[in-house]
Parts: structure tokens; sequence; C-alpha cells
């Protein structure tokens, strides 16, 4: 199934951090980049979140509440972008502790395989390594045309996608693909970083991240290039509320929540606008 809008067509150019490259090499630059942060993801996102991220993957699941109350219709939840099984393993986590669900399961996917192998090494420390049937399984996929053999049309409860989105090519054919595998009334979730709405703290966050980050990646993982595009992705990554226009756009309904000053709007800032929490549901028929 498609979704009701249609997709844009692509230009032949895209952005990679600052620098405008042939769309056609961006993931192959992208996977360049994260096979050499792999083995030091927890750092990376160390330094781009002062250390936070941790903190906020956690209210992205609990704002979830993963998983099924009734052991006849577990969930099946697709964790995009999550090689290191960071999000997987808390939304199991969570659907298991809080609402004693042994059966709902994660399905892992992401394009790099050296990310996928530091996740499955992780999982061996989980309870979830060896369950039967499985809870976890490993996917090997582009988000932009995941496989439909290995996840169908509207089979899938929950997607969900954690500083992932903006180093895709095209977010909207993510989007796309969220659309097309979620069950109607599925929810699409995605923690990105986002746009600080404080002027002189996000002065303050820039300079950090532009001069401070990209000389630490050097220092402590040896890679400055990596470090630099990741910060320049952010800046490039739409702010709020156009990304919430691109939910939208892909047919979701967005969830409104009670601004700082009593407007209505479909995201949660984390740490005022550092990272931001967005949401959309795939409407019922």
């Amino acid at each position: 199934m498609s979704s009701p809008s249609s997709v844009s067509t692509e230009g032949t150019t895209t952005h990679f951090g600052r620098q405008s490259i042939p769309s056609s090499t961006k993931s192959s630059r992208v996977a360049s980049v994260f096979s050499s942060v792999a083995t030091s993801y927890d750092t990376m996102n160390d330094l781009m979140s002062l250390g936070l991220h941790r903190l906020w993957k956690d209210r992205f699941v609990t704002s979830l509440s993963p998983g099924s109350s009734s052991p006849s219709t577990p969930w099946t939840m697709l964790d995009v972008a999550g090689g290191t099984g960071d999000i997987a393993f808390r939304l199991l986590d969570q659907a298991t502790l809080l609402k004693n669900d042994q059966s709902s399961r994660v399905i892992v996917s992401d394009i790099n395989p050296a990310m996928l192998a530091v996740g499955q090494k992780r999982a061996l420390l989980t309870p979830y390594a060896k369950t039967s049937p499985p809870r976890l399984e490993w996917l090997e996929a582009d988000a932009e045309a995941l496989p439909p053999d290995k996840v169908p049309d509207e089979t899938v409860d929950l997607y969900t996608v954690a500083f992932g989105i903006r180093n895709f090519t095209s977010p909207v054919r993510a989007l796309a693909e969220a659309y097309r595998i979620l069950k109607p009334g599925g929810v699409f979730a995605c923690l990105e970083f986002s746009q600080v709405s404080n002027r002189l703290f996000n002065a303050l966050y820039k300079r950090w991240s532009f001069s401070a980050i990209p000389m630490m990646g050097q220092l402590v993982a040896g890679d400055r290039d990596s470090y630099q595009y990741l910060v320049e992705s952010i800046e490039r990554f739409p702010g709020q509320r156009d990304w919430e226009t691109m939910i939208k756009g892909a047919g979701f309904l967005v969830p409104r929540k009670e601004g700082e000053e009593g407007e209505g709007r479909g995201w949660e800032n984390l740490m005022g606008g550092v990272a931001a929490i967005h949401k959309g549901v795939k409407p019922l028929r």
C-alpha cells in the first residue's frame, strides 16, 4: 500500500552535511561514516547530545507505551536505523516489565552491517538473545525501500527511528515506506536532533557543535571528518514545524500537544529543542 500523498520527484543532488553531492552517492558515503563510528557509537552520541541521549531514548520509548497487554495480539515493532539495538532493547524492556508482554517482537533494521554487528553482540547480554520464538530479528535493509517479503504491507504496529532519519537520502521516501508497512492505527515515532528555540542557547550549542565535537571526535575516535558531517547533518535537517508538515504530507495524523504558550504542536522538544520527538498515526479505515 502506498501513501495517499504522492512522493515528490527526487532531484539528482542532495546534501551531505554542507556539501552538495549526487543523490546516488549519499547512501554509500553515510555508510562509510557509520562504519567508521560503529564501535564508538555511544561516544559519538555522548558528544552530540552532551551525554543526554540515554535519557532522551528512555523518554522516547516510555512515551510510546510499547507492547500488548493481551498475549493473543502481540505487537510487531520495527526499529529503523537501529543497528546497535539501543531502542529495540528499551522497547522490549518496557513491554516485558510494564505489560508482562512476553510475545511482542522487534525487527531491527539498518543499512549498515557494521552497526548491526554491534547490536547483535550487545543482544547477547540481554534476556532476548535466545528466546523462542525470537523476539529480536536483524535486517540489513534500506529504510527507503524495505523488502516487501521481510516487511509486508500493514504488518507493523510501531515504527521507530532514533537519530537516523536525518542521514537518509530521502526522508520523504522513508516516510512513505513507514506508511506502507504500518497497520491502520499504527504509530510512526521519530527521535531526532532538531532546532533550539532559545537564541542564546542556540548560539552556545552551535559553537560547541561545530568547534568542540569534531575536535573531540579526532581525539577520542581518531575521526574528525565523520563527526564534522554528523554535526552538519543536524543543521540541514528540517526544523520541528517543517518536519511535522512532512509527516502529515505522508498521510499520517499528528497528535497535538499543548505548547509552552498554549498553542497546539505536534512534537515534544527535549532540552529546548536540541532534540525532538515526533509521532504520526496511520488513519483507521
